[in-house]
């Protein structure tokens, strides 16, 4: 009793082949429940074609069509319900309003550890299982040995809470085996120590932490951002509040290149700023572009009419639209290294399947990773998550050619924005 009924969330399938997945969700509201909505539909890889958004304050009605990011992408539809139901407000009324409300309990971490023989992709696949077995990963150090050797920590989370049973754990070990196959030759997995918080990234130099977290661009920044294979022409993103069109509501109107994330950017940075949406709908890519109309409040339901305030929401949106993600390459000593680094929500969340992005974009690219980890940086007042990753020289590319670094870059963040 006062859990969402299955009703709460309904996904139906297109009616023919290849049309999108319809998700219903009817359940009570509350602020930042679409942001939730958006990173679950997006962990789970799949793309928002079009939406449409309903809220009175208290009770919402959320319409989303969506369809694979890949052809090849087995979506867990059933997992995806249930994570969809569990993430709805209760509709239980709350008889005592001073009674803070329960916090669900966190689900334990997990580390995995593993030794193998390294090889092409070989951090990519493993990632794949991981994703296909609905483990979330929540840290990752990667080493490469002289012999050749590669030991991985991987500190997971399972979504559905049973990796606790030696089921679940040998299923883990058994699915890693078979597909790193002889090269194998341990896999462990334990309870994480508590204090598995303290793995973070090596410190980042001055000047490589002004570039990579800066939060203003070039003219030529801004446009190279928003090219993509789909785009003929460069475009800025146009982000514009109105106060006449409703007595309660402040209208927001974004136009900008669709990219993967598209609707989540926007509803982090809004969920972020305590802004609740009274109503919203956005309709399928033209011509590449997006076009989006939010009815906003503040939470304590006023409207923004402080031009300052106006002026920052729109800056801070166009930039989260124009460069959600951040990727850049370096040098770390004599190698060369991929930074990749993304903007930490307010409630401690990374953006999902960034790992499994990049380590495919370099698959694709035949370029073996030396050493990989994960780790969370502050830097202007925010929280970043930090992707290092030392690429192996031993490849067909020269890494100290500057066209080579650009062509990486340009790989990863193609492969992060979907295009």
């Amino acid at each position: 009793m006062g859990l969402p009924s299955d009703d709460a969330v309904l996904i139906e399938k297109g009616k023919k082949s290849g049309d999108p997945y319809v998700i219903t969700v009817n359940c009570p509201d509350k602020t930042g429940l679409g942001c939730d909505i958006c990173h679950t539909i997006l962990e789970f890889g799949l793309y928002i074609s079009r939406g449409d958004v309903s809220t009175d304050g208290i009770w919402c009605y959320v319409i989303l069509w969506v369809i694979p990011h890949s052809s090849s992408h087995n979506v867990r539809w059933m997992s995806l319900k249930g994570r969809l139901l569990s993430i709805c407000p209760s509709s239980r009324p709350t008889f005592f309003l001073n009674q803070p409300s329960p916090r669900a309990s966190s689900s334990p971490v997990y580390l995995l550890k593993f030794c193998s023989i390294d090889r092409r992709g070989l951090l990519y696949d493993v990632t794949h299982v991981l994703d296909e077995l609905e483990l979330s990963i929540q840290r990752v150090k990667v080493t490469t040995t002289p012999d050749g050797r590669v030991v991985d920590l991987f500190f997971i989370k399972d979504i559905l809470e049973l990796l606790h049973t030696k089921e679940r754990q040998d299923e883990t070990c058994e699915q890693l085996q078979a597909v790193l196959g002889e090269s194998c030759i341990s896999c462990e997995l334990q309870l994480a120590d508590p204090q598995y918080d303290n793995l973070h990234s090596s410190s980042l130099s001055p000047l490589v932490a002004e570039e990579l977290f800066r939060f203003s661009l070039s003219e030529q920044e801004t446009r190279s951002q928003v090219l993509s294979p789909d785009v003929k022409e460069l475009k800025k993103a146009s982000v514009k509040t109105d106060n006449s069109l409703s007595p309660a509501h402040t209208l927001l109107q974004i136009n900008c290149v669709d990219h993967k994330g598209f609707l989540y950017d926007i509803m982090r940075t809004l969920k972020d700023c305590n802004i609740q949406i009274a109503y919203g709908r956005f309709a399928a890519v033209n011509k590449g572009g997006r076009e989006l109309d939010l009815f906003i409040r503040y939470k304590d339901g006023k409207k923004i009419v402080d031009p300052e305030k106006q002026d920052a929401l729109c800056s801070r949106l166009k930039l989260e639209l124009l460069h959600p993600l951040r990727v850049l390459m370096t040098n770390r000593g004599p190698d060369a290294e991929l930074l990749v680094a993304n903007p930490v929500e307010l409630c401690g969340r990374g953006r999902p399947r960034v790992f499994y992005d990049v380590t495919f974009a370099l698959k694709t690219l035949e370029i073996c990773i030396f050493s990989a980890e994960i780790g969370r940086h502050s830097a202007a007042d925010r929280e970043w998550e930090v992707y290092r990753f030392l690429l192996d020289e031993n490849c067909s590319f020269n890494l100290s050619s500057v066209v080579v670094r650009n062509q990486i870059v340009d790989k990863v963040r193609r492969t992060l924005m979907g295009w």
